[in-house]
């Protein structure tokens, strides 16, 4: 007998193995096989707070699934995969996985390598501006929450979970509510998704940078790699929503590109005790460090919590030269004594004041060195109490919520970096969230600017087939071409293009 159990109730204090006995109980017989399907925490009643559980039990033992994949029957294609993120690694991953063997492309370098120059950074030293917080083994993402968790409902979503587990993630990422890596653990996994495709008779090429395509009849037919031509016969663009440079070089080169709106602001943090205490009262110690998500419509646009990291730190994450970028970072115990997230506005098309393809990069970067500036540069980060904010004061001394940005800060208003209608928006979202979260607009709690990274501000056009419009072999995918909006969609994007390249190849 195989069972599938929903709305299974475990109490925090109890422990996981009582869902065997509840099993077993539904099977009238010793249970010989149990996997969790679903696991997430309800705290609405926080009175009554419980874990809630799918599982999939049996009174016998489940054979293991085993997955296979057709292989290419055609002659081994060139396949050049730019971009070592999320979209890049799980694309080169499936084309093993049918029998190509892809070149990875990264303009960064080595997560090891990479570590140790943002930690450099983030104390004082140079900015790499090909290897930083944005580019490098594993994306942006690799530095952030690794929160996995997708508003998509794509099938290609279970196979990335499944895969991050392989490759060294937690074995409950496949099962929880809202399922996360931890930065610390995600450097892991980019090593172990690094090793399987060299094994594999793949290439991974770090300081590797795309600067010039070649198109022959309205096909791809080489890319230049460091300004050296190699011939192509398939070119995946898994490219980073900071690779500005590569987005002007393809729009020179023919690639059709549309505007995209995206969103800005900056990062509140709070004492995640206070977080804690606002979602699941007095016995918030004993429960997974307390997360949140909230949106406004206070104003006209659209105001919402974004990448929230439970204890976790804001960290310094731009790719220019003279601009502010943050993010926001925790590892898998999420232990910081600060929460933090973006709290972002919409950036409509209106704002770029440009039809141009490439608008909303030039307002980003606008933003960006306006944040530099008023912090006195040197890459210190402003900073604004939200009390101050908005009551239309400066701000001159901190309260029970220090900045975790390790740079440093220096006071200055909102309003001397982030356009009006995004400060207007943000002030009238802020009492209005304070309103569904207790202390989420306390005086204390802490802005810093300039959240302006959230998505990418301009979409590369495909076609259904993948490929991009008016040029066959090249499949722009992922987060900076337009296409996903996080660390599993842009994953499941690579998946549906090394799918597009092996069809033609069967």
């Amino acid at each position: 007998m195989k069972l599938t159990l929903n709305n299974l109730v475990v109490r925090p204090y109890q422990k996981e193995s009582l869902l065997i006995k509840l099993c077993e109980k539904k099977l009238h017989a010793p249970c010989q096989y149990m996997r969790i399907l679903k696991k997430s925490l309800d705290a609405r009643d926080k009175s009554d707070i419980k874990w809630v559980y799918t599982v999939e039990c049996s009174d016998r033992k489940e054979p293991q699934e085993v997955i296979t994949y057709e292989k290419i029957s055609k002659p081994m294609p060139k396949v050049y995969i730019v971009g070592a993120g999320p979209c890049g690694l799980f694309c080169a991953l499936r084309l093993l996985d049918h029998g190509i063997r892809p070149v990875v492309l990264e303009r960064g370098q080595p997560v090891e390598e990479r570590t140790r120059a943002i930690e450099a950074f983030q104390k004082g030293g140079a900015l790499d501006t090909e290897s930083n917080v944005q580019f490098g083994e594993g994306g942006a993402g690799t530095f952030s929450d690794g929160k996995l968790n997708t508003q998509t409902n794509s099938p290609l979503n279970r196979e990335v979970l499944r895969r991050f587990v392989e490759l060294g993630a937690p074995a409950e990422v496949e099962y929880l509510g809202k399922p996360h890596v931890g930065s610390d653990r995600l450097k892991t996994v980019v090593l172990n998704a690094r090793k399987y495709i060299l094994d594999r008779g793949g290439e991974v090429r770090f300081g590797a940078k795309l600067t010039d395509i070649e198109c022959k009849n309205g096909k791809v037919s080489a890319v230049f790699v460091n300004g050296v031509r190699e011939e192509a016969d398939e070119v995946v663009l898994a490219v980073g929503h900071s690779a500005r440079d590569t987005f002007e070089m393809l729009l020179s080169r023919g690639l059709q590109m549309e505007q995209k709106e995206f969103a800005v602001g900056v990062r509140i943090e709070h004492l995640q005790s206070a977080i804690g205490w606002a979602q699941y009262g007095s016995g918030y110690a004993a429960l997974p460090p307390a997360d949140y998500k909230l949106v406004s419509h206070a104003s006209d646009r659209a105001v919402f919590t974004f990448c929230m990291c439970p204890g976790g730190v804001v960290i310094l994450a731009t790719s220019e030269e003279g601009g502010v970028v943050t993010n926001g970072m925790s590892n898998y115990a999420r232990d910081e004594r600060n929460a933090n997230s973006a709290l972002i506005a919409q950036v409509r098309r209106e704002d770029f004041k440009s039809e141009h393809p490439l608008a909303g990069i030039a307002l980003q970067r606008e933003i960006e060195r306006a944040a530099y500036v008023a912090a006195g540069s040197n890459y210190c980060a402003p900073v604004q109490l939200v009390g101050d904010f908005l009551a239309d004061k400066e701000s001159y001394y901190f309260g029970e919520v220090r900045p975790s940005y390790a740079r440093g800060t220096a006071f200055a208003p909102l309003q001397s970096y982030l356009p009006k209608v995004i400060c207007d928006s943000l002030k009238a979202a802020l009492p209005d969230m304070g309103n569904k979260l207790y202390s989420f607009a306390s005086y204390d709690a802490v802005l810093t600017g300039v959240e302006s990274r959230t998505s990418s501000p301009v979409r590369i056009l495909r076609e259904k087939d993948m490929q991009a419009a008016g040029v066959s072999g090249i499949y722009p995918a992922g987060e900076g071409c337009g296409y996903a909006g996080g660390i599993t969609s842009a994953a499941a994007d690579g998946l549906r293009a090394a799918q597009a390249i092996a069809q033609k190849y069967m």
